[in-house]
């Protein structure tokens, strides 16, 4: 997942300044980071960096790569943890972040991302982009200022705001009163940062081990299969998610 694997670490760690303590997470040797953990983690002082192994402070997790705990592969699929629950983790910014940002000045906007990381399991995980088009225009109508983050994604459906990194991105959807996101990065930096958010998870990832339950989110009724590849199961659970529905649910959580 990512951004989204860091960003559930952070929940983990939560507290763990308050109790004289920082976490490393790895395999009780090694400090074990992936690509995006120095964004997510920046600023947290729940956190123990690469190189703290032998600090008297560290309290070791076993949270990195191959040892999540959500989910075991199943061959062709991810196999999920039902016993499993995600909970929301914690982003730090501070004030240079935003003086340092024309996204700054910006507020009570309705943040949609249309676009999904570029994966085989892609279109399993792909609301349709007319949809997105469809919603994004009700609102702007509605008097809403609908944006997107823009960072080079493909579909454009709104009006778009320049992210330089995913930190930028979240940065900006601090600045939302609501988000109509895909299951992903940024519906954990949504919880984490405490953003109302329509979460469009079709049937590929379970709500009940990776959503939030207080944001709303979309499976088109149907089990999440965690297939790795195309999957009709996924695109058709995604196709039953009507325009109506997401814009109902954006209504009861829009003033």
């Amino acid at each position: 997942m990512g951004h989204g694997d860091d960003i559930i670490a952070t929940s983990f760690a939560r507290g763990a300044h308050d109790r004289g303590r920082r976490i490393a997470f790895g395999d009780g040797q090694r400090i074990i980071w992936g690509p995006f953990s120095r964004e997510i983690f920046k600023n947290n002082p729940n956190i123990a960096p690469p190189g703290c192994e032998r600090d008297r402070d560290v309290q070791w997790i076993k949270y990195y790569k191959g040892h999540r705990g959500y989910n075991s592969s199943g061959g062709n699929r991810w196999i999920w943890n039902y016993d499993f629950k995600v909970r929301p983790g914690e982003i730090y910014f501070n004030n240079l972040e935003f003086s340092n940002s024309l996204i700054g000045i910006i507020s009570n906007i309705v943040l949609i991302e249309p676009n999904v990381p570029d994966k085989p399991c892609a279109p399993n995980k792909q609301w349709p982009v007319e949809r997105f088009r469809f919603v994004a225009e009700k609102l702007s109508r509605a008097g809403y200022e609908v944006v997107q983050p823009e960072y080079g994604g493909p579909n454009k459906v709104a009006t778009g705001i320049k992210t330089r990194s995913f930190r930028e991105g979240m940065l900006l959807l601090s600045r939302a009163k609501l988000a109509i996101l895909p299951e992903g990065g940024l519906h954990h930096a949504a919880a984490a940062i405490g953003i109302p958010a329509i979460v469009l998870f079709g049937g590929f990832v379970p709500p009940s081990v990776l959503g939030y339950d207080f944001h709303t989110n979309l499976t088109g009724g149907v089990d999440a299969c965690g297939s790795f590849n195309r999957c009709q199961h996924c695109i058709d659970a995604m196709a039953r998610i009507s325009c109506e529905e997401v814009l109902t649910a954006s209504e009861k959580r829009l003033p």
